[in-house]
């Protein structure tokens, strides 16, 4: 037992040095995404819930459409803060190692470090906006409070997971291959319409449902949605699919950011 004690301590000083990385990444991120004017950090959650209320506001104002019997309100609500959480995150990381090259120079930083701190970022911005919004749609009476809460935040990090996995495989992939930027934008946008924001799955047609939940995300809206509204959402999901894609998904960007990491 002896033994273990050294590499126990030499663990805890490799875990307390990565923590002190990672704070001053993030440190270093909200300074430079967002200064010391105006009201600073707080666009971290302010943008996404600007972005979120003027597209619960666009929804109930033309009546749309989602094929379900849930409240408008609580619709949007729960289908743009879930684009918002796994869309943003790519386009974080694209080019991200190229625009802090220098600091990969510093021998405890290293190529995953500068994309954790910007996943953090996304993460934490979605999931307060996201959390702020469901509560003041609560106390004003718009919303109903979830169902089983511990389900919402199931499928939430079910959808962060399926975005940190794919920001970080693009990430890696763009710094040797600027294609990878070109490409994402237009392919996020075919993905917006498919991911299960705008609809659930039981509304649509039989083969068509088949086909989206080949779509990863769409299972963590879908389980996001049951978890708040319980049956009456009629949710589509399996994990059984999206946690074996999520950790492949994972392992590939892993590897390619190893790859990065040795060039």
């Amino acid at each position: 037992m002896a033994g273990d004690a050294p590499g126990r301590a030499g663990f805890r000083r490799h875990w307390d040095v990565q923590l002190r990385v990672l704070g001053a990444m993030l440190s270093r991120e909200i300074l430079t995404r967002y200064g010391r004017h105006n009201i600073g950090f707080l666009w971290l959650f302010v943008e996404p819930m600007i972005f979120t209320l003027g597209v619960t506001a666009l929804w109930t104002a033309t009546k749309s459409v989602h094929g379900s019997d849930l409240p408008i309100t609580a619709f949007a609500l729960t289908g743009y803060s879930s684009v918002l959480l796994w869309r943003n995150m790519p386009g974080r990381c694209i080019g991200a190692l190229w625009n802090n090259l220098a600091l990969i120079y510093h021998r405890n930083i290293r190529a995953l470090d500068i994309f954790l701190a910007r996943l953090m970022l996304e993460f934490g911005g979605a999931t307060i906006s996201f959390t702020t919004l469901g509560l003041l749609f609560i106390v004003i009476g718009w919303l109903e409070p979830p169902q089983d809460v511990l389900q919402v935040a199931g499928g939430w990090l079910l959808i962060a997971w399926f975005g940190c996995a794919l920001a970080i495989a693009l990430g890696a992939m763009s710094h040797n291959n600027e294609l990878v930027d070109k490409l994402w934008h237009p392919a996020s946008y075919l993905m917006f319409p498919l991911s299960g924001a705008a609809f659930m799955v039981a509304a649509l047609p039989a083969a068509a449902g088949e086909i989206v939940l080949y779509i990863p995300v769409v299972h963590g809206v879908e389980m996001v949605r049951e978890g708040w509204f319980g049956s009456r959402a009629r949710a589509m999901y399996d994990l059984g699919y999206v946690i074996p894609f999520n950790l492949c998904l994972s392992v590939f960007a892993l590897l390619q950011v190893r790859k990065v990491a040795a060039t």
